[in-house]
């Protein structure tokens, strides 16, 4: 099988970001199944290799067609926009900041133009975003305005569990009052489409209560009576194969024993915590709705480390090959 291109952009320079990615391209697993292709700074590559003591021969590119696919070339596209004597690791840095964002841009770019197959995304920081001026909290908001999609779908991925959620980054008293019917109509119609993009075929999406054990028949609040169980009822009507709303204490362990292809999180914290408490350093997002794949990493810049040469790159390889698994059937659609 043909392997894809995989972008990966480096992330914020003074973070983890360029480490974790030499470690992951050198990587056999990922070296075995996708063709990276970093976009960075030749500089700071090169500093990350002398602290972790890893050595790639660097394939200098204008072009994906240009990537080479040995196991000790690491194919890169230089934005070379990184004065590395004044970098500071481990620090908040408005050139950092911006730089991160040129590498997300031109990513985006290449699979706008259909040059690569897939994103891999590194982290990046809040702080340094808006030190540089660049007007984003973080990727999806970039990638949701660079690509022109509204309302971009999250889904993470963890050892087979997967999980959609109906709300992000809103208090939680703001996510109780989004549990409503047509919303959760509206984003299990959506998380359905995303599943069958990736190539997901049959199964039940499952539905996760709100209250503790759904409300006990209104014991515990009414939410799953009158929004959640009226959304099941209509889906099902709508020949979507749905069932819930389940106890969030047990679903997503049913989910993960192959119950349910996956799992729509009420909100936030109730899907990250299942997701993370599995297996925190595997759990990658993907953000659906894009006009292409793009997987990330689920943790940050760790500033607290960075340029030791100790971070794990196991989210970052984890993040490449589920890209490289789902590419294929994205790109059918």
């Amino acid at each position: 099988m043909e392997k894809s291109i995989i972008a990966v952009p480096m992330g914020d320079p003074a973070g983890v970001g360029p480490e974790i990615v030499i470690k992951a391209v050198s990587d056999p697993a990922v070296q075995g199944r996708a063709v990276c292709l970093v976009i960075g700074d030749r500089k700071v590559l090169e500093a990350a290799m002398l602290f972790c003591r890893i050595k790639l021969e660097i394939n200098e590119i204008d072009r994906p067609g240009q990537c080479i696919d040995k196991p000790e070339v690491m194919n890169l596209i230089n934005m070379n926009n990184i004065d590395l004597p004044s970098l500071k690791m481990g620090q908040v840095s408005g050139l950092c900041g911006r730089a991160a964002y040129s590498y997300i841009e031109k990513s985006i770019d290449l699979a706008m133009k259909h040059e690569i197959d897939a994103v891999a995304t590194t982290p990046i920081n809040k702080e340094s975003l808006k030190a540089g001026q660049v007007n984003f909290i973080g990727h999806t908001e970039i990638f949701a305005e660079l690509t022109g999609t509204n309302n971009p779908l999250t889904m993470f991925e963890v050892r087979g569990l997967r999980i959609f959620f109906l709300s992000r980054h809103v208090s939680l008293r703001r996510a109780c009052d989004l549990v409503t019917r047509d919303r959760i109509i509206a984003c299990a119609v959506s998380c359905m489409q995303a599943l069958e993009k990736l190539g997901v075929a049959g199964g039940t999406l499952a539905i996760a209560g709100l209250n503790p054990h759904s409300g006990e028949h209104g014991l515990f609040g009414d939410e799953e009576a009158t929004e959640i169980t009226p959304a099941v009822v209509e889906l099902q009507r709508m020949g979507y194969d749905v069932a819930g709303p389940l106890g969030a204490d047990s679903v997503f362990h049913l989910a993960q024993k192959g119950r349910f292809c996956a799992v729509l999180s009420l909100y936030h914290d109730q899907g990250h915590i299942a997701a993370k408490t599995l297996d925190f350093e595997k759990t990658i997002a993907i953000t659906n709705g894009l006009p292409f794949l793009r997987t990330s990493v689920d943790h940050g810049t760790a500033f607290d480390i960075a340029g030791q040469g100790i971070a794990s790159p196991v989210s970052m390889v984890e993040a490449i090959l589920l890209a490289s698994k789902y590419a294929p059937f994205f790109l059918e659609k």
